[in-house]
């Protein structure tokens, strides 16, 4: 199985909204990197059991994406906010220090 490691950020978002089975199995898988074998030691199944959990929670995962867009609109709102300051630091105007705070404002709530 190969990985594809935006599951772990969508697993940071949306990780409350699989079963436990699921999100225990993708964290270890993606956050832990352990393999099939030593997570089904871990919560003693099989390993075909491990990974149908993380099979399910994965596309569990790209739904919940899919439907509410969490993810892609945190990382719009992030490049915007680089390009915003890129912008910033090559301006000289009065105001240029209120619109950086702004600008932080906006990072800290996303």
């Amino acid at each position: 199985m190969a990985k594809d490691l935006s599951i772990a950020i969508l697993l940071d978002v949306y990780g409350q909204l699989l079963t436990e089975k699921q999100r225990f199995a993708v964290d270890m898988y993606y956050n832990e990197d352990l393999s099939l074998a030593e997570i089904a030691d871990e919560i003693d199944i099989s390993r075909q059991g491990v990974r149908d959990s993380i099979k399910q929670g994965e596309k569990h995962l790209l739904e919940y994406e899919e439907k509410l867009g969490t993810v892609r609109r945190f990382q719009r709102v992030s490049a915007q906010l680089d390009r915003l300051d890129a912008l910033l630091d090559i301006l000289d105007f009065e105001g240029k220090e209120q619109i950086a705070e702004i600008s932080r404002e906006i990072a800290k709530e996303i």
